[in-house]
């Protein structure tokens, strides 16, 4: 809703800003006024870097990951230390980053590009499925692990991807999935609780 109160630059930029996801109306007044009191070297910079958003920045022909543009594939996958038979499957770029913080994965990846999804539109054909069978024979992968979220979305995505590379005889895994630390049995949610119980270990 326009405010009239504020003048007309002001609210354009708080209606730009409440467009990001999870930003509110409140949030983004207080985001366009923190700009506004600040030096205009604070927008200017911002300017700047949404300004190259898109023209510095491409997606991998492999892994679909985001890269500059003057890459011409990830380094995550030219790099000589990484496995090339070991694919880590992963619903979006950003998913890479939390894997990578780890610092315990040295394979390559793979971006679906999002989660089959009928009530968002999203449909097998929509992902890179075809383009992740294409790459177990050229790479010759050994396993493919799918790194996905604990969810409906993923399940069924994960099915798709079976069918799509079944005959083929890569070794599949998942991430193992269970009761995070610090979380009591009654607060979790019930995929999370399923998931536990299903990958129970032995302790005796």
């Amino acid at each position: 809703m326009t405010d009239k109160t504020l003048p007309k630059p002001l609210q354009e930029l708080i209606e730009a800003i409440g467009q990001l996801p999870g930003v509110g109306p409140r949030t983004a007044q207080r985001f366009a006024y923190w700009l506004y009191k600040n030096p205009p070297t604070a927008s200017t910079s911002l300017a700047e870097a949404l300004s190259k958003l898109h023209s510095q920045v491409t997606v991998c022909p492999v892994t679909f990951a985001l890269i500059d543009k003057n890459q011409k594939v990830s380094h995550l996958y030219s790099d000589a230390k990484r496995d090339k038979q070991l694919v880590a499957v992963v619903a979006e770029p950003l998913d890479i980053a939390a894997i990578e913080k780890t610092g315990a994965y040295h394979g390559t990846y793979h971006v679906l590009g999002g989660l089959v999804s009928p009530i968002d539109g999203i449909t097998p054909a929509d992902l890179r499925i075809k383009e992740l069978a294409t790459r177990l024979k050229k790479d010759h992968v050994k396993e493919l692990i799918l790194a996905l979220n604990a969810s409906v979305e993923s399940e069924s995505t994960a099915l798709v991807i079976m069918q799509a590379i079944d005959g083929s005889k890569v070794k599949v895994t998942r991430l193992a999935r269970g009761l995070p630390v610090g979380v009591d049995i009654e607060y979790a949610d019930q995929i999370t609780l399923l998931k536990a119980l299903e990958g129970r270990q032995n302790i005796s």
